[in-house]
């Protein structure tokens, strides 16, 4: 049977364009943004093999596993790497980067995640950026998971490359994503021997064929359904406003804390202030002798909607993630997953208070 979709028109270059000045709009940049063709990893992996090289020295913060591949990529494109590695239930500091920058004057790249879905932190990027900026070295920052969940200012914070995807806290599509490139990030670029030329990674295929030339032919078949997802998310955003998203995610993180800790059955937050904690995801250490995979599976059970995971890798054994995001940054979707992750510690003979979670849920979220 064909697909309805199937019979779409081709999507044109004015319209892929268009979409691209939406996100622009979206991150007040007047940066150029290029929209790639792929999930997020793809401009972030790209972005650094375009910039870096066997004469760069890149600062690599490391707050959650995202800042470690980071530090991979840079290593394999031949670049000198000073890790800044903070334990992840913390966030880093200014001062931690201006101590390294003053510890090695010589770095020229510092790559950064703002905020880790992975482990529940979110890091101050604008304080950050005053820092690198006055150092003078290219910043590059992955805001995949922050987009939408909290405020993103590439051009105020002096970032030159921001990486941004849609599937988390805009509640779009995980098939494009996008990333914008300051005058600084294409000289870098073009001056770099290494840089990816007639490959998917290339951002400085899309500036010649796509950029430069007017962006009147797209370099190649654009992903269209996913294009098109992307196109509604920002619609849907822009016809609610951005600040009203951010609030959104800001009152189910309240929510979030606040209630786990009025839960009680020993679960804590596993990200010690309440100011290094992510808009977009509520992270929870569970008490001794409970094993966090499996008291998510457990609470799952009841509702497998919720939205509830155990930590990645390691992370497994001790953490559970509330992903507030996108349709679930709502106070409803918090309570649903305390009151599951309750009945789940109450059958492993802890004793919980889900009335009392629930109204520190709300008041908190208000």
């Amino acid at each position: 049977m064909t697909h309805p979709f199937l019979d779409l028109p081709p999507l044109t270059a004015a319209r892929f364009a268009a979409v691209e000045d939406r996100v622009a709009r979206l991150l007040g940049t007047r940066q150029d943004v290029v929209i790639m063709q792929g999930e997020a990893l793809l401009p972030l992996e790209g972005a650094i093999r375009g910039t870096a090289g066997p004469g760069t020295t890149a600062l690599n913060v490391i707050t959650g596993p995202y800042g470690q591949t980071f530090g991979n990529w840079l290593r394999d494109c031949g670049a000198t790497v000073v890790d800044l590695a903070v334990p992840f239930h913390t966030a880093v500091t200014a001062d931690g980067i201006r101590a390294a920058l003053a510890a090695h004057p010589e770095i020229d790249f510092v790559s950064l995640v703002h905020a880790e879905a992975a482990t529940g932190n979110t890091n101050p990027v604008a304080e950050i950026g005053e820092v690198v900026r006055a150092h003078g070295a290219l910043f590059y920052l992955d805001a995949v998971a922050s987009v939408g969940a909290e405020p993103v200012l590439p051009d105020a914070w002096g970032v030159d490359l921001c990486v941004i995807g849609a599937q988390k806290a805009m509640g779009g599509p995980a098939g494009v994503s996008a990333v914008s490139v300051s005058e600084r990030a294409w000289t870098r670029m073009a001056a770099n021997p290494r840089a990816p030329r007639r490959s998917y990674l290339s951002l400085l295929d899309w500036k010649e064929r796509w950029i430069d030339a007017g962006r009147t032919a797209l370099p190649h078949a654009p992903a269209q359904l996913e294009m098109l997802a992307l196109e509604a998310c920002v619609e849907r955003i822009e016809s609610v406003g951005l600040d009203a998203v951010t609030a959104r995610h800001r009152s189910a993180a309240l929510a979030a804390r606040a209630g786990a800790l009025a839960l009680g059955g020993g679960l804590e937050p596993y990200v010690h202030e309440a100011a290094d904690a992510a808009p977009v995801a509520t992270t929870l250490r569970v008490p001794p002798g409970v094993v966090a995979s499996e008291l998510v599976d457990r609470a799952l059970a009841s509702d497998p909607a919720l939205p509830l995971a155990a930590g990645g890798g390691a992370l497994a054994k001790e953490m559970i993630r509330v992903n507030h995001y996108g349709a679930d940054a709502t106070v409803e979707a918090v309570r649903g997953s305390l009151a599951a992750l309750g009945a789940a510690l109450s059958a492993q003979g802890l004793t919980v208070d889900l009335a009392a979670a629930h109204r520190a849920a709300d008041s908190a979220g208000r």
